[in-house]
């Protein structure tokens, strides 16, 4: 980070926190954050994050093994809280020695950041309100991310920069937290530093690095699209709760709003009950992420990105596109 000192001065505790030359971690993306992705982003100077997702502990074992064969540098892991494996997978972490564990997907179950930190790894937390932020760190969390509805996949209703005015005054000064959610540029990078963030989140400009294992036309998608693509999934009647995704716009995510308006209208005349109806809600989406990001099914698949869509253009080496950022924020910060 001789290069950007300026930046390196504000990212210095985050950095450190992480054991990393830059505070900039990778968004874990079920499909996307696998071992190619993961090492390159840490190669680079970043922190690369396994997204565990729906693995098997046995799978999160040969991801972590192989992750490893590639870096030497520091990685985290992704676990989701509601995971009926969730203890196994700590487990795997611990028997692997992960220094930094991410529980996403809800308030973490009881005993799961007590069982992360037993083996010594830092536990990273996200949390929707700035209520809920102060009591994880009271129950032993590490550090936060406060991420806004801008980003892609599963999200909460505010924005990044609302969110981050909300917490940061509040938080910053005592403890570490990164800032994430419809980052695209180093400009932005500098404004949530010298609000006191200690570094940041980006998922959606690293989908498509040249290092990363999504199929050409998952990227290609991403390359034609622009923000407004990218926007929420919509709840057509309130008994058929959908946790809001944002993903760009496609065949599928239109044949979901048709779903939805049909089975409510089988709830009403009485064909299926209320649990039937959800769960057929439930299961439109299943495998369709894979679908999208394996299979180059574009059409049917979720293609889940942020609105910092429009700034993925090209596909580019993972070192490339953290130089990018990083000139930029320098750039941003010594014009003040």
């Amino acid at each position: 980070m001789t290069a950007y000192p300026k930046t390196a001065a504000l990212m210095a505790r985050g950095a450190e926190f992480l054991g990393t030359e830059r505070a900039v971690l990778c968004g874990a993306m079920s499909w996307v954050s696998e071992r190619n992705l993961v090492a390159a982003i840490s190669n680079a100077g970043g922190f690369g994050v396994i997204a565990c997702g729906a693995m098997t502990p046995e799978l999160l074992d040969t991801e972590i093994t192989a992750t490893a064969a590639l870096t030497s540098k520091p990685f985290g892991v992704n676990l989701i809280t509601m995971h009926p494996r969730l203890f196994d997978l700590i487990e795997v972490c611990s028997r692997h020695k992960v220094g930094h564990v991410v529980l996403a997907g809800g308030i973490p179950p009881k005993g799961a950041v007590e069982a992360i930190k037993a083996f010594g790894a830092k536990v990273i937390v996200f949390a929707p309100t700035l209520a809920l932020a102060k009591k994880l760190f009271r129950s032993g969390a590490d550090a936060l991310v406060i991420e806004g509805s801008e980003a892609g996949g599963h999200i909460g209703p505010v924005s990044t920069s609302v969110l981050a005015q909300e917490f940061l005054p509040a938080l910053a000064a005592e403890h570490v937290v990164f800032v994430a959610g419809g980052i695209g540029r180093g400009e932005m990078i500098a404004s949530y530093l010298e609000m006191g963030a200690s570094g940041v989140q980006l998922g959606t400009r690293f989908a498509c690095a040249s290092e990363s294992i999504a199929h050409p036309a998952f990227k290609a998608a991403f390359f034609r699209a622009n923000a407004r693509d990218a926007v929420a999934s919509v709840q057509i009647d309130p008994r058929l709760p959908v946790i809001p995704v944002r993903a760009l716009r496609n065949k599928g995510s239109d044949e979901f709003i048709a779903k939805q308006i049909e089975v409510a209208r089988r709830l009403d005349e009485g064909v299926v009950d209320m649990g039937e109806a959800q769960l057929e809600i439930e299961h439109f989406w299943a495998g369709a992420l894979r679908r999208a990001v394996i299979e180059g099914d574009v059409e049917n698949g979720s293609l889940m990105a942020g609105q910092s869509v429009g700034m993925v253009t090209r596909e580019e080496p993972v070192s490339t596109i953290m130089a990018e950022l990083m000139d930029e924020c320098e750039g941003a910060l010594a014009g003040r």
